[in-house]
């Protein structure tokens, strides 16, 4: 049976073969002979191969937004006609991202896939994640399953972000608050010093002026 992936490598890694040549009635006879303490896989080994590399398909299929929660049941009839028809896999793994990938509605929903032996025997169901009991009961023993965990942690995370980026931005509000307020304060420091230097100058100014009138007036009294 052909082994593909990660069963190619195992073969290759495990089974040496050498060309034995003999001569049989004047012709030459090829045979390949195995090392010792080497196996083929078996067919269970073969089926966890490809239970493995079906498992990796599944996870590369993405979720329309409406799909919150998604999981995969598949027997293992299923499985076994899968991997002996590998454009039935193909099918299958077609329908799972039609399904996946569709929209369920402005709500949200939780999709719970049944693969069968055939395509007639496979099957979809959904439910609103505000009814999702069914699903998780459902869902128990499912081979493949997907929910929004990943997705409320990953919200949480972002939602950690913001909080702690506006607090960043409220604390370099209040920094560069406090600093205009004490240029400003600086600032009419300045000018009531400046406003003081001016007073300052006028009420000298006019003292002066005073002070040479009456000057003038009493030298003119004097003589008169």
């Amino acid at each position: 049976m052909a082994i593909s992936g990660v069963g190619q490598s195992y073969y290759q890694n495990n089974v040496e073969t050498k060309r034995n040549t003999k001569n049989v009635n004047g012709t030459e006879k090829f045979a390949l002979e195995k090392t010792d303490g080497t196996k083929e896989l078996s067919e269970a080994e073969e089926m966890e191969i490809f239970k493995k590399e079906f498992y990796e398909e599944l996870s590369k299929i993405t979720n329309h937004r409406t799909v919150s929660n998604a999981a995969v049941n598949v027997s293992e009839a299923a499985f076994k006609a899968m991997k002996d028809d590998p454009e039935y896999k193909q099918q299958v793994l077609n329908w799972i991202k039609h399904d996946l990938g569709a929209s369920y509605g402005s709500r949200n929903a939780s999709v719970m896939l049944t693969v069968g032996s055939t395509l007639e025997e496979c099957r979809g169901d959904a439910w609103p994640v505000s009814a999702d009991s069914e699903f998780s009961i459902r869902s128990q023993d499912s081979f493949y399953k997907r929910t929004s965990d990943k997705k409320d942690s990953q919200k949480e995370l972002l939602e950690e972000y913001l909080e702690k980026r506006a607090q960043v931005k409220k604390q370099q509000q209040e920094m560069l608050n406090e600093k205009i307020a004490k240029q400003e304060q600086e600032r009419s420091r300045l000018l009531q010093s400046w406003n003081n230097e001016r007073l300052l100058s006028k009420a000298s100014n006019a003292y002066e002026a005073n002070v040479m009138t009456e000057t003038v007036t009493d030298t003119a009294s004097l003589l008169g």
